[in-house]
């Protein structure tokens, strides 16, 4: 059994999907066990695999038992090996806290919704573990166009907002598909271990300069990069609560991962690092992407898309590490993924069991909500604590790490933009902090449009309901959890992953 953990991991949502979808028509009460059945495989298997990988290296696993090149291999190493853990695990706490909130928002939409979310976590998980670079464009449209329809369930302006996240979307995966063309017009595989082996041969190659700026192209559409990033911040804020709170952790961080596997796996670190000067130019953007996320987050008046601008300045976290180019700045971006994942899952959860109960995301309307949800309200208290960077949360060590990859590489100004996209985020959580804890309750009968509802006009408690606070309450719980433990995430697993040749 365990040598068939590879194909478990994406064989086991994708028929589940299937299943949801014939159950659905006849009782779909039966929908949420299949799915969190599913859910529970694929991350015992994803577990399983990277224990097997820390023991014995790297693990590859021939798809109908064909060699490579002509055969899809998934390959798993340290790196994707431990973000296979985290996609399961994220998707699956938020999987598991959905029930009621996804009964309210769906409705008869139900089966639909979890087949989407089984199809949109088999696209990510198999965009992770293959090591083809094709096959990794038809997971990555598997995981788009089940996070367009997703979105596009929401009310109000979530199917404009979906449909300008189509228009982007389709862009950037046009983009790295008519790079991975170029490979192969040059290579003759799509294989991303043959593609590595045969391109040093053939450098300086005009062919893979333009196949490389492509595929970062697309790559920096899909990971909204600024100025790339316009479609994530209405299609994060009008998408219903659910839908928010896995593609916000999730969709992001995978599309950086692939920026690691394309550039360290595809092209060679030492054609991205050493041949071409493309280093600084992406790390300035980097910084650009830092400081505008932060201050357009510190302008918005909602609180989901305070938080989709906090996402923006955070990939540009993570990209930054990753072109700092030095050990510790690569061993920060790896750690922040997985962190930055987790605590986006918190205030993500937080934001959707306020909006759950309120109907409501204005900052405005949020007084005297530590009293009323106090639950959710200490959750969202720890994820925010953590975006802002302090001990002993998760973020605080990422960015750590960051730093001090900043300044090792002499690049003060990354440094800068780290220590003031954290002031931002200090002003952002304690102005939210202090409308919840401070402010008196509004005056009865001054709901939004003129609509009263039972927090409006109550001071009681009236927290989420219990299936959510638990999956909400473990997010805050892991936030920490991955902050006490993070040396030895970086010790045990992450220095792994880092190509030797790294400084």
């Amino acid at each position: 059994m365990e040598e068939q953990f590879p194909a478990i991991i994406v064989a086991v949502p994708l028929f589940a999907a299937l299943l949801v979808t014939l159950v659905w028509w006849f009782d779909n009460r039966f929908c949420f066990p299949i799915a969190i059945l599913a859910g529970t495989v694929s991350l015992a298997a994803s577990a399983g695999l990277l224990l097997r990988v820390l023991s014995t290296g790297v693990v590859e696993y021939r798809m109908g038992g064909w060699p490579p090149p002509v055969g899809i291999v998934y390959r798993v190493d340290h790196l994707n090996g431990l973000f296979l853990v985290v996609i399961s695990a994220v998707s699956l706490l938020n999987l598991a806290g959905s029930r009621t909130i996804a009964k309210k928002e769906f409705g008869e939409k139900l089966g639909a919704f979890y087949a989407l979310y089984l199809l949109f976590i088999t696209g990510l998980l198999g965009i992770l573990i293959t090591g083809d670079a094709f096959n990794l464009y038809v997971l990555l449209e598997i995981a788009s166009l089940t996070g367009y329809a997703l979105i596009g369930m929401g009310r109000r302006r979530a199917p404009l907002s979906s449909l300008n996240y189509v228009f982007m979307g389709t862009i950037g995966a046009s983009l790295y598909l008519l790079g991975v063309g170029y490979l192969y017009l040059i290579t003759g595989t799509l294989n991303m271990a043959d593609i590595a082996r045969i391109l040093p041969a053939i450098l300086p190659s005009n062919v893979v300069l333009l196949a490389f700026i492509l595929c970062l192209s697309g790559l920096f559409v899909k990971m909204a990069l600024f100025p790339l990033h316009a479609w994530l911040p209405n299609a994060y804020t009008y998408a219903p609560s659910t839908v928010s709170s896995l593609v916000a952790p999730l969709t992001t961080k995978v599309m950086i991962y692939v920026m690691f596997r394309v550039t360290l796996s595809i092209f060679t670190v030492d054609f991205a690092f050493n041949s071409i000067a493309v280093r600084l130019p992406l790390l300035w953007l980097a910084i650009v992407a830092i400081v505008m996320g932060s201050l357009l987050a510190l302008a918005q008046k909602r609180l989901k898309k305070m938080l989709a601008f906090i996402i923006v300045a955070e990939v540009g976290y993570m990209v930054g590490g990753f072109w700092l180019g030095n050990r510790a700045g690569m061993n920060g971006a790896v750690l922040h993924i997985i962190n930055d994942a987790a605590m986006t899952l918190c205030v993500f959860m937080a934001a959707g069991a306020i909006v759950y109960k309120t109907e409501d995301d204005r900052l405005s309307s949020l007084q005297g909500m530590f009293r009323k949800m106090p639950v959710s309200m200490t959750a969202m208290v720890v994820g925010g604590l953590s975006l802002i960077g302090v001990p002993p949360t998760c973020g605080f060590f990422s960015k750590w790490y960051l730093i001090s990859g900043g300044i090792a590489a002499g690049q003060f100004a990354f440094v800068a933009a780290l220590i003031f996209s954290s002031l931002v985020n200090t002003v952002l959580f304690f102005r939210f902090f202090e409308i919840g804890y401070f402010e008196p309750f509004p005056p009865e009968k001054t709901r939004h449009h003129g609509h009263t509802g039972y927090l409006a006009q109550s001071k009681e408690m009236a927290e989420a309901p219990l299936d959510v606070l638990v999956p909400l309450i473990t997010a805050a719980v892991l936030v920490i959890l991955l902050g006490l433990f993070s040396g030895e995430i970086v010790t045990r697993v992450i220095q792994f992953a880092i190509p030797a040749v790294i400084g």
